[in-house]
């Protein structure tokens, strides 16, 4: 493997770092976007109860703010529960905005590495035809050594598809988990606003 990474040249070190990214960003996401962690299931059902036993309490919406992502969201629409439907909505709609944002967080940088990667190998590839097809030397005109360097060249091509096909299957991935947990926390959202408002039991 080292040999090969030799063999590519220069060109191949920006590919690398791309990779060793890529890699650290996959994990992180995996890590980070789990759907217990997100929106777990019961806690809207919880936080309800416990409005109903001794209503809005500075402890729970500091507990709920702690808690997850969905706990922000639930505890910003609980905070201004006295308030309009209106004024409830719109600071749960801006929680839910500074929670989208940190769930897409890195994975901008992700979709980048996964485009530019076949571009980087493509122009790794290029600069090692132009170092082959540039040599004077007799060796140079040989066929067999010719044939040898343009499958050198062509490294940087293969190992710029290794690292864009998992990492854009890994940001296609992550960006529909977002959405779909952008949806449920929505939805719970709304049942929080419905319960607070006596539209629903």
């Amino acid at each position: 493997m080292f040999a090969i990474i030799q063999a590519a040249g220069w060109p191949i070190w920006p590919l690398l770092l791309a990779s060793v990214i890529a890699v650290a960003l996959i994990i992180e996401r995996a890590t980070v976007l789990r759907r217990e962690k997100i929106a777990p299931a019961s806690l809207l059902k919880s936080a309800l109860a416990e409005v109903k036993q001794g209503g809005v309490s500075a402890a729970l919406l500091t507990h709920l703010e702690g808690h997850s992502p969905l706990g922000r969201i639930l505890a910003a629409g609980l905070r201004n529960a006295k308030n309009t439907r209106e004024v409830m909505k719109e600071s749960i709609e801006e929680a839910g905005r500074a929670v989208a944002h940190d769930l897409e967080r890195y994975l901008t940088t992700l979709g980048t590495i996964a485009s530019i990667a076949p571009l980087m190998g493509l122009f790794g590839t290029v600069v090692g035809m132009i170092e082959i097809f540039g040599a004077s030397t007799a060796a140079g005109n040989n066929p067999q050594v010719l044939a040898h360097g343009i499958s050198v060249a062509l490294y940087n091509t293969a190992f710029g598809l290794i690292v864009a096909i998992p990492s854009m299957i890994a940001y296609r991935h992550f960006r529909a988990q977002v959405t779909s947990l952008l949806a449920e926390m929505e939805e719970e959202a709304v049942k929080l606003v419905e319960v607070m408002h006596g539209e629903r039991a």
